[in-house]
């Protein structure tokens, strides 16, 4: 008699929620914490080789390729909620030719986007009021991030997969493997070559290839422990009856984060007109609040797949304590991450530079970062219920409100006409952070999530 096959992935709908909660989370923390490493690494490297212009370049790089992003985290956040759905409801059949689906149509739009995007990589730099010193750096590391955005699609909707099966572990590993590989590149690229900020840019995105591979490739090996029916031709083909609900709920996710990267874009491009030392640290205080998003979206990622399960199998009672128990969490930490800063500011921003200039202007910011961690912790557990839902409309509307009305209308009004620069097109950023927060206590209270899976089951 044959030993029994060892399955992978969890079952959310039994297990304790706050254990549940953090041996899941974990997994997702600790991959967004060395993305969040290997990325700051660019920042790192090209800052102390090349001063505040590679600095500059790396920030307003960054901020492009983190726009090109916005399909397929919003495409790969739908697929994670939607898998985790099928699993919750018991319709693991459906699953193999899911995934097939959204890997193809992630692809695809990859593809599409970066030749696009290559074209106008000019304007779109010029769009955003690159300073002239950092503009020949900044437009290799933004044509080397488009050249490889297959890689970082792939590899996203890899992870969501995994995530929306229940296993987080595996993405930290292969996300680990690309930390390493990062660092080596990018001392060889940027160091020993000297290929400055665009060699950084080429670490990531060979570090992202290698992370995609790994996943692809550990999900269609190990396909009867997640108990897939998954074949190659399930990735030849994409169906409609399964890229419809990916359009429904990703296209508004997609949206939600296009809106949110746009806002930022706009709000950089301000930004960086007020000189290079603004524009120098604008990278920096991104690195700060993606420090606060890492511990905000690993539990927002898990509470989005608990929910999910939650709300597939009907077992509504389990997901206010769900949501309770990522506020709690996420309160928690920004709590502690406010007092390190503010009592420790100049040790943390020298990690990135030694310019006083720089250092001044971080020092004036401390406020705004207070101000990020806790509207990032705020966000968190609603984004879980909202997401976790399928609520494609209630996510369209937070797009909308949170990255277009509330982050370029508060920047403007606090920045422009108050006459506050840099400081008020960041605390108008900072300030709409909240929005997911208030629109999810009503989508709460109102019990609309509850009909979210009776309509999707109607359909």
């Amino acid at each position: 008699m044959s030993a029994p096959i060892k399955t992978y992935g969890t079952d959310f709908t039994e297990a304790p929620i706050a254990p549940a909660l953090l041996r899941f989370s974990l997994p997702l923390f600790l991959a967004s914490l060395l993305q969040v490493l290997y990325n700051a690494v660019d920042m790192v490297v090209v800052g102390q080789v090349l001063g505040k212009e590679g600095l500059s370049a790396v920030s307003v790089g960054g901020d492009v390729a983190n726009l090109l992003t916005f399909i397929a985290m919003g495409f790969a956040n739908a697929a994670q909620v939607l898998i985790s759905q099928l699993v919750g409801a018991k319709k693991r059949e459906k699953l193999g030719s899911f995934i097939g689906t959204a890997f193809s149509f992630s692809i695809l739009c990859a593809l599409l986007l970066g030749v696009v995007c290559l074209f106008f990589r000019t304007p779109i730099l010029r769009l955003m009021n690159t300073p002239e010193e950092a503009f020949a750096d900044a437009l290799g590391y933004a044509t080397v991030s488009m050249i490889g955005l297959v890689f970082i699609y792939g590899y996203n909707v890899a992870s969501a997969v995994l995530r929306g099966l229940g296993d987080s572990k595996r993405p930290f590993i292969f996300i680990a493997i690309a930390s390493f590989l990062n660092v080596v590149l990018d001392l060889l690229f940027v160091l020993g070559l000297g290929m400055r900020a665009m060699g950084a840019a080429l670490a990531t995105v060979i570090s992202q290839g290698a992370s995609f591979v790994f996943a692809a490739v550990f999900v269609f090996k190990n396909k009867a422990r997640f108990d897939l029916s998954l074949q190659a031709k399930d990735f030849l083909h994409i169906k409609g009856e399964h890229l419809s609900p990916l359009l429904k709920l990703g296209v508004p996710m997609a949206i939600k984060s296009a809106s949110i990267q746009i806002s930022k874009l706009f709000v950089n491009s301000y930004i960086n007109s007020y000189g290079l030392a603004v524009s120098g640290f604008a990278g920096i205080a991104n690195k700060i609040g993606s420090i606060s998003n890492l511990f905000s979206n690993s539990l927002n990622t898990a509470g989005s797949s608990m929910v999910g399960q939650n709300v597939g199998a009907k077992k509504y009672g389990r997901v206010p304590k769900i949501v309770l128990w990522v506020a709690l969490f996420t309160f928690g930490i920004a709590s502690l991450l406010s007092l390190v800063l503010c009592l420790f500011p100049r040790e943390v921003y020298s990690i990135f530079t030694k310019d006083a200039e720089v250092l001044a202007v971080g020092l004036t910011y401390l406020p705004i970062a207070v101000l990020i961690f806790f509207g990032s912790a705020a966000r968190a557990p609603m984004n879980a219920l909202i997401n976790g839902s399928g609520n494609y409309r209630v996510n369209f509307a937070t797009a909308i409100l949170d990255g277009v009305v509330m982050r370029i209308g508060l920047s403007v009004l606090f920045g422009l006409y108050l006459g506050m620069e840099s400081m008020g097109f960041w605390l108008g950023d900072a300030l709409a952070g909240f929005t997911p927060f208030f629109i999810g206590i009503v989508f709460y209270l109102t019990g609309s999530w509850k009909k979210t899976n009776k309509k999707s089951e109607e359909e």
